[in-house]
């Protein structure tokens, strides 16, 4: 477990205090004395193990956190005004990319559980529809779809258009294999699934993950640029590659995340405040009171948290942090909560 690199104790942005794998520090440590020369076959063996963790082709596999890239290159490819499909409130990365391109991005407010509202998000699918963006477990809520009812979901939406399911949070589940969307990749469906090694894993400073696409798509990608060797780094690939095979880790972190987050969700029943079921590494809440009211008391003890959600301007997503930065954090909320 690592503290903050400051005296900034910064629970805003999802990021794991935990730390990378043990394997992870060892690869970069070793690869330190190799900075002066550029990606080699590292990329091509990262491909490759990922590719026998997902049980897809290499060339359904994109490497880098290429959100934006991707939501850009779907607007500029066909006629402008392409329309993108998301939740309400959520993360914008890969919608607020599409505008320079003549993307026009429709927004699906969240369900009354504060999951992806999955019959009006098939409602708002038209001829016009360049993709449909979900993100499971969803951000900020963290809520998780139910399994089947999803899986079967996104294999029906996608003969109507492509979906990109961000599956940055579901290591923190405790059955993220039953939950996946890779297998609908596998199968040939106009599926795409990104994951990242910023979260679960703690590479948030390497900048490393990847996307599983059809490989037409993939290939389309790959022929600009995207995911080449000049846009990836020795230390990011060799970290990567390390951590994926750390189960131990994986397991760790998600147990310590759990057990945290449910202390936060003890607190929200105890003292009567709405929240969602959030499964990811934050929790979702209705404060009660202003946004900025709660975020500068915060402040005064030194924790960051800085992000609103206009439509829900009472909510706020804190990450979770150490269990020391969490009770800290959670004895200044019970007092905004009395």
């Amino acid at each position: 477990m690592t503290d903050t690199p400051s005296s900034i104790i910064r629970l805003s942005h999802n990021e794991s205090p935990f730390g990378p794998s043990p394997r992870a520090l060892r690869a970069i440590e070793e690869n330190l004395a190799h900075l002066d020369r550029y990606v080699g076959d590292e990329l091509d063996e990262l491909t490759a193990a990922i590719a026998a963790h997902e049980r897809v082709a290499p060339d359904q596999i994109v490497l880098g956190e290429i959100l934006d890239v991707l939501g850009l290159f779907l607007s500029a490819r066909g006629d402008p005004g392409g329309e993108f499909i998301y939740s309400e409130p959520g993360y914008t990365a890969l919608v607020d990319a599409v505008a320079p391109a003549g993307g026009k991005v429709i927004a699906v407010p969240l369900n009354d559980r504060l999951e992806n509202d999955l019959p009006a998000i098939a409602s708002a699918v038209s001829a016009r529809t360049r993709a449909v963006y979900l993100v499971n477990p969803h951000n900020p809520s963290g809520t998780v779809s139910p399994a089947e009812e999803f899986i079967a979901f996104v294999r029906d939406l996608s003969n109507r258009a492509l979906v990109i399911v961000d599956e940055a949070y579901l290591d923190y589940t405790p059955d993220p294999e039953r939950r996946t969307v890779a297998g609908l990749v596998r199968d040939g469906h106009q599926v795409v699934v990104f994951r990242t090694f910023a979260k679960i894993r703690g590479l948030a400073g390497l900048a490393m993950g990847y996307v599983l696409a059809p490989a037409e798509l993939a290939k389309s990608l790959r022929q600009i640029g995207i995911g080449a060797f000049h846009g990836l780094n020795r230390l990011g690939l060799v970290a990567a590659q390390a951590s994926l095979s750390d189960r131990a880790h994986i397991t760790a972190v998600r147990t310590a995340v759990a057990a945290e987050r449910e202390s936060w969700h003890t607190l929200f029943r105890t003292s009567g405040a709405s929240f969602s079921a959030a499964q990811g590494n934050f929790v979702f809440f209705d404060a009660g009171r202003r946004h900025s009211d709660v975020t500068a008391a915060l402040a005064a003890q030194g924790i960051a948290l800085k992000q609103s959600y206009p439509a829900m301007p009472a909510w706020l997503r804190i990450s979770i942090g150490l269990p020391h930065h969490n009770a800290l954090a959670r004895q200044i909320v019970a007092d905004s909560l009395r």
